[in-house]
């Protein structure tokens, strides 16, 4: 879920309405020039040589795990309707000015193995959406837009256009596949094009913001702890997330908050495998992009009937695979 600009830079949909077929026109390949983005830090990680004939390229498998990830200490759930809204859309309240951003350390890499080491808890069977980059799913909704998110004003620029296939003027989603990385096949991403999000907004939600420094677990390591007085530096862009789907594991990286939530820090931060506050789009407590939802072998494009197992890991915790050719570093903006 996208919010709105922050501080004295206040955001009107309509204006981003007008904006966006400027920006799918870059990507369906209009003569229109594709606006300039702004600066952002990738670290593209080659894949391995592949071994076959000339000229051709071995796709690259999700991490295959054959047992399940490990049971919680002491799940606690809360009931909920399963509901299946046409919006997704919550009015978010408009953050105090932020000052000068941090700069986001790059993350380092290890070899192609399990984060068996990681110690962050699991969160099993969690109902995911999907979402994408340049999608618009509700003009008239503050957080209705993936032109931009919580922690990137331009994130659609940004990103490098429309994360699917522009259809009538309008940003669709596709599926991906193991042939291509679950790349999209339209268009080049300059970033990472396995991203999530959790419904934690440490950067625009007053409250998440206010409690961050207690309720994130590497909010005392350096260098988050010298971001902690920043206001403009977000301690969960970009933090990388192992997910599970059967005998599937995939990472990707934080580059939203939501769905429908934005300071649920007792599900996302939680020991107890508790259930999102959010009973919207089925209970969802995640969104993931087209990348993460081929990766996971997810039943539809763009449904809520989906569920994951996930933790937090770090970013030595990583192996390689198709969500590190190309790994997004830069800051909120």
């Amino acid at each position: 879920m996208s919010a709105p600009e922050r501080g004295a830079r206040p955001v009107r949909l309509a204006a981003a309405a007008i904006a966006i077929p400027l920006l799918l026109g870059g990507c369906a390949g209009e003569s229109a020039p594709e606006p300039t983005p702004p600066a952002t830090s990738t670290v593209v990680v080659p894949v391995p040589t592949p071994t076959g004939p000339p000229g051709t390229q071995a796709p690259v498998e999700p991490t295959t795990t054959p047992t399940s990830p490990p049971p919680s200490s002491s799940p606690s759930s809360t009931s909920r309707p399963s509901t299946t809204p046409t919006h997704r859309a919550t009015p978010r309240t408009t953050p105090s000015p932020r000052a000068t951003p941090s700069h986001r350390p790059t993350p380092t890499r290890s070899s192609a193995r399990p984060s068996a080491g990681s110690t962050y808890p699991w969160h099993h069977e969690i109902v995911s959406t999907t979402f994408w980059v340049g999608e618009v799913f509700d003009p008239d909704a503050d957080d209705g837009t993936q032109v931009y998110s919580t922690y990137d004003s331009h994130w659609m620029t940004a990103y490098g256009g429309c994360d699917g296939v522009v259809v009538g003027g309008t940003c669709s989603t596709e599926k991906r596949t193991a042939a291509h990385d679950y790349f999209p096949t339209s268009m080049t991403p300059r970033q990472n094009p396995f991203y999530l999000d959790l419904p934690f907004d440490d950067l625009n939600d007053r409250a998440a913001h206010a409690r961050r420094g207690a309720v994130i677990p590497w909010a005392s390591r350096a260098p988050y702890s010298s971001m902690l007085r920043d206001g403009n530096a977000s301690l969960m862009k970009n933090r990388w997330v192992e997910l599970r789907k059967g005998s599937r594991t995939c990472f990707g990286q934080i580059e939203d908050a939501g769905p429908g939530e934005y300071d649920d820090a007792e599900y996302v931060f939680g020991t107890d495998d508790r259930r999102p506050l959010n009973a919207r789009y089925g209970g969802a407590g995640m969104d993931v992009s087209p990348a993460l939802n081929g990766c996971l072998g997810f039943a539809d494009l763009d449904g809520d009937v989906d569920r994951v197992s996930w933790r937090f890991v770090d970013d030595a915790d990583v192996p390689a695979g198709p969500w590190t050719r190309i790994v997004t570093t830069s800051p909120a903006s």
